[in-house]
């Protein structure tokens, strides 16, 4: 057997910066349009951030405990990756400077341009100065910082310009330097906290054709004389700083308090959490940087990446469309799903046959009226579901809420612990519980992760059960972008176990069995290894024997030994991994019956999608659960299978159209370098793809 060290696996925090490196190929491709390719130099900056809140901030914490963990981090030690982060990081953040720049210059042949303080007019000043005086400087926060005893805490993530001015000595501000030696010029340091509550990127009045943008740090820099008028100076400037703090969530174990309180402080001290990134302008002062550094207590246990003049890029994710339809991608309006419609009953149709909902190129709305009629139904009597993320305003949480006032039980398995939705989902616990929703706050040590919804309903004195299982959140902002199935039937079956995994929430100790539902933690490995073990059966006695995935990541070792134990059995594998991949395809002996790909576009490809060849009439499930320990061993997940024939076979349909994708498909190889797949025939994208088999399907 190949050992850890021979290269076996892929580093799990390396494969995720090539996820982004992917991302950013988006933001190169002069084939993307113009204000499109700007998002997705947001979404490049975005995804970094929350990398180094996370990931990183878990590997300096193997670091600091002294842990080698060569064996969990596959192959290297925590110190050695930290290192060989920041120095990708660094060659990824230059890379994205200077895509940033041929952009500018395109926007520019457009008539698009985006100024900074050095570049305005005397046209564009009075309508700056005017907009600093009525939206900025209210909302600006200030901190001069000589004379403080202590630093100010930065906030996580917020952009903010480090100011240093250099003061005049009496003797010149009197006019007599000439006469009189001065003394060394007193500096003055300060920081101005880019406001989040006012738009990064403040639109200019039209001159003619030409469209003009200013970004919100350069207005402030240009305005820099009416924040400091009070300091005499001659000199002053102003370079942008970030810093990124480890966002783990550590929970107090006082029996005191309930578990949102916990929840509640622990985001809340959050904000104090160490530093693992500390981001500057590289034009900045050598004696302003290591004043920042030393008064913030910046080490070399910290990655430190010089950047470029403008942080939080994620901001880009926001640029304004200026009306520029052609510069941006075509708009594909969501589709009916057939045979179901939005105008009658859901549970008529649903009681006939299960229907299939795929978003964002089908509408979200099917799950928001399946609730809406819940909570109407005279004959419902019970709703749970499980949420995990939601809207900022969620038509799904108000239908829950409509539900109990109509006299309906409504539980609800709330995620308290969802990364970075924890403020937001405890807000909505608390309207929750006002409105009398019975809550549920998941499994002690684990995450509830599933994405599932039951309806009991009376019919002639007996309880028909309806339902949903989803590959994604609930979330109707999010179902615009991310792609993901759900499943709407009313399988008797199926249903009884969705509500067995209800119960389980309640009562921890009753860990039930399962005919039809694969469900983490405690039977998801076993199925898994079960149906691939299967296929190399089936391998082994000359039978066709494929796997098919379609996941987010796939990072578990033993997952991953299992299909390398396929492909040496002769079981053809393809898979198609939009994020982390560890497993290394193509390696004769080790993994050579194994291709994957990633396809990176307009949509984040989200769904989890099972097939296994079952000897020609494969089982097929979508699933909640990437192939990672802590989805399979460590949260409450579901995988449904699925039993009707056009579903499974759209299922197949739309996983086959994916795998032909030779626009926006990246290869997967021990080779590493995201490179695009090119293969003979027409150009598939496989995403307009998907959206013309359904508009296809409307018209059959």
């Amino acid at each position: 057997m190949i050992k850890v060290a021979d290269k076996k696996y892929f580093n799990r925090e390396k494969s995720w910066l090539q996820f982004n490196a992917r991302v950013l190929q988006e933001a190169a491709d002069a084939k993307v349009p113009l204000i499109d390719r700007l998002r997705f130099i947001g979404i490049f900056s975005n995804n970094l951030d929350e990398f180094f809140k996370v990931r990183y901030a878990t590997v300096k914490r193997i670091a600091l405990a002294g842990k080698g963990a060569k064996n969990l981090l596959g192959g290297i030690t925590a110190k050695d990756l930290m290192d060989d982060i920041t120095e990708k990081v660094i060659e990824l953040q230059s890379e994205s400077l200077r895509i940033l720049g041929e952009i500018q210059k395109d926007l520019n042949k457009e008539g698009i341009f985006i100024i900074n303080e050095n570049q305005v007019s005397k046209g564009q000043s009075e309508y700056i100065r005017d907009y600093f005086i009525q939206q900025v400087s209210p909302a600006l926060v200030t901190i001069v910082l000589n004379d403080l005893t202590k630093f100010p805490e930065l906030k996580d993530s917020a952009a903010y310009l480090a100011v240093k001015m250099k003061l005049r000595s009496q003797t010149e501000s009197k006019g007599l330097g000439k006469l009189f030696k001065s003394k060394p010029r007193e500096k003055r340091y300060a920081l101005v906290e880019i406001p989040r509550s006012i738009d990064r990127f403040v639109v200019l009045p039209k001159e003619g054709d030409k469209q003009y943008i200013m970004i919100l740090d350069d207005l402030i820099r240009f305005c820099l004389d009416s924040i400091f008028n009070v300091f005499d100076y001659d000199d002053i400037s102003a370079h942008m700083i970030k810093i990124t703090r480890d966002a783990e969530l550590d929970l107090d174990n006082d029996f005191k308090k309930s578990f949102i309180e916990k929840i509640a402080a622990s985001v809340e001290d959050r904000r104090q959490g160490d530093p693992v990134r500390f981001v500057y302008d590289s034009a900045i002062a050598k004696d302003t940087l290591d004043f920042l550094r030393n008064k913030m207590g910046i080490d070399n246990n910290d990655s430190i990446i010089p950047g470029g003049r403008y942080h939080n890029r994620r901001d880009y994710m926001g640029f304004p469309s200026l009306g520029r339809n052609e510069l941006q991608y075509k708009r594909y309006p969501p589709l009916a799903v057939k045979g179901l419609s939005l105008e009658g009953s859901l549970f008529s149709k649903i009681a006939e046959k299960d229907y299939m909902q795929f978003a964002p190129y089908h509408s979200f709305s099917y799950v928001v009226k399946f609730l809406r009629e819940a909570a109407l139904d005279p004959k419902v009597r019970t709703i749970k579901i499980t949420i995990y993320r939601l809207a900022k305003v969620s038509h799904v949480a108000s239908s829950l809420i409509n539900a109990v006032k109509n006299g309906k039980e409504v539980t609800v398995q709330l995620e308290l612990r969802a990364r970075f939705d924890e403020a937001a989902n405890i807000q909505y616990a608390e309207q929750m519980q006002l409105e009398g929703v019975n809550l549920i706050f998941g499994v002690p040590g684990l995450k509830v992760h599933s994405k599932t919804c039951v309806v009991e309903r009376e019919e002639d004195g007996i309880l028909k059960r309806y339902g949903f299982i989803s590959t994604g959140n609930f979330n109707e902002s999010t179902a615009k972008i991310y792609t993901d199935y759900t499943l709407f039937t009313a399988h008797a079956d199926i249903l009884k176990e969705i509500d067995k995994v209800f119960t389980f929430f309640e009562t921890n100790y009753k860990i039930a069995r399962y005919k039809h539902l694969i469900v983490s933690p405690h039977y998801t490995r076993k199925a898994l290894v079960r149906l691939i073990e299967a296929e190399i059966t089936n391998a082994k006695v000359g039978k066709e024997a494929f796997i098919k995935l379609k996941i987010n990541s796939l990072s578990d070792f033993k997952m991953i030994d299992k299909l390398y134990e396929a492909s040496n059995a002769g079981v053809k594998i393809q898979l198609i991994v939009r994020g982390i991949c560890c497993l290394i395809p193509g390696i004769p002996g080790m993994s050579e019956n194994i291709e994957a790909i990633s396809v990176i576009d307009k949509f984040l490809e989200h769904p989890r999608l099972f097939i296994f060849g079952n000897e020609g009439n494969p089982k097929i499930y979508i699933s909640s659960a990437d192939w990672m320990t802590r989805n399979i061993d460590k949260r409450v997940e579901v995988s449904c299978p699925i039993y009707d024939e056009d579903i499974k076979q759209e299922l197949l349909d739309t996983f086959n159209i994916c795998w032909s994708d030779n626009v926006k498909a990246r290869i997967l190889s021990a080779k590493n370098d995201n490179a695009y797949r090119k293969t003979e025939g027409p150009a598939v994208r496989s995403q307009i793809a998907i959206y013309n088999y359904y508009l296809e399907k409307l018209s059959d």
